[in-house]
């Protein structure tokens, strides 16, 4: 008996030795593939993103040339470099200009502001204090400048910072759109392969629904919010860049960042509207600009319910923290990837909470089939 015990105690020493061993390797390299590909995650993340996004189109544009799957991945990634990358060099221009121009006027003290109108003070809450500290600039500017220094030093490295920032995430987001391109064109075998490993992880049954549900989300939150936001913001943007609006390339950024909070892009549509009408000299250009900036701002009431689709299934408030907590940990391609992954882990979880309450009324239903066969 004590040969027994002494033999299983060897057996299981040494079968715990080689587990430990195996799961040490095995987290060796989960750690080490993770910290090599971690500079490159955000990029592959939404690299996916939109390949999933645009792989229904991609196969349409697939059947027109022929069943030439990588010439269709092409036309794709050429076309969209050239819807978004020459509009956003322009508001990429456009801002610089206005750093460099306001910087230049700070330097030299040329900048002149405007009195302020009587109807400002009126203004409730915020009227007396604006008017006053509006009165001061247009008097003694550099005065007003000096005693807000400190104030404005802080201000101008966030705004550098922001700038920097979504110059980085936009490129980021253009050399994605490249990689995207390549999914596409090996999208049928690619499908394929996340199919099984979502099988693979999750079952048979329940990998089919998973993958399913998975890829609708993606696409409806891709398209039906961030893809509305962001044409609205280069309508927008471009409009900015026509209009000689100062920091055309700022206000298309956070026309965007809003239009993924889901707040109405007029906003900012109207105030511009009533900058261009106040330093404007010519009425025909001050009507065509006020017709574009309105049916730019309101565009987003046509483009929901063409790109929306089966609609989104998560809430707003968790796209919108999404959004926000993506932009915080990762920049402006963050913005993106944060709205979308976040979204999708509610819908999973929320499919994984239905799943286990039919589980459970299904059980219900049988126990109370059973207690009524009892009593008969």
């Amino acid at each position: 008996m004590q040969a027994d015990i002494t033999f299983i105690r060897k057996a299981l020493s040494k079968d715990l030795m080689e587990i430990l061993i195996r799961f040490s390797l095995i987290a060796f390299l989960v750690v080490m593939s993770v910290k090599i590909f971690s500079p490159f995650l955000a990029l592959m993340l939404w690299a996916v993103i939109l390949a999933v996004t645009l792989y229904p189109l991609h196969q349409r544009a697939a059947k027109r040339l022929g069943g030439k799957q990588g010439w269709a991945a092409t036309v794709i990634v050429v076309s969209g470099l050239l819807l978004i990358g020459v509009p956003t060099a322009m508001l990429g221009g456009s801002t610089a200009d206005f750093i460099h121009e306001t910087h230049t006027a700070f330097e030299n003290n040329t900048i002149t502001i405007k009195q302020p109108p009587p109807s400002v003070a009126k203004w409730p809450l915020i009227g007396n204090k604006l008017h006053g500290l509006w009165s001061q600039a247009a008097n003694d500017l550099p005065a007003l400048l000096q005693k807000m220094q400190p104030q404005l030093g802080n201000f101008s490295k966030s705004m550098l910072s922001f700038v920097g920032g979504a110059a980085s995430g936009m490129f980021q987001f253009l050399f994605s759109l490249i990689i995207a391109g390549i999914m596409m064109a090996f999208g049928q075998s690619g499908s394929a392969v996340m199919l099984k490993i979502i099988r693979r992880l999750t079952g048979p049954a329940k990998g089919e629904q998973l993958y399913q549900l998975s890829t609708a989300t993606i696409r409806s939150v891709s398209m039906g919010v961030i893809g509305v936001a962001f044409i609205q913001a280069l309508l927008l943007g471009i409009g900015f860049v026509w209009a000689d609006v100062p920091a055309a390339g700022l206000l298309a950024i956070l026309v965007l960042i809003f239009g993924i909070a889901q707040i109405p892009a007029v906003i900012f549509s109207i105030p511009v509207i009533a900058y261009v009408w106040w330093s404007g000299d010519s009425t025909m250009s001050n009507v065509f600009f006020t017709i574009y900036f309105l049916l730019a701002g309101f565009a987003d009431n046509v483009l929901k319910p063409l790109l929306l689709g089966r609609g989104v299934d998560a809430p707003m408030p968790i796209i919108l923290l999404g959004a926000l907590g993506g932009m915080v940990s990762a920049g402006l391609i963050g913005l993106f990837v944060g709205a979308v992954f976040l979204a999708l882990g509610y819908v999973v979880f929320m499919d994984w909470i239905a799943d286990g309450e039919a589980e459970d009324s299904e059980l219900a239903d049988e126990d109370i089939k059973q207690s009524a066969v009892a009593s008969e």
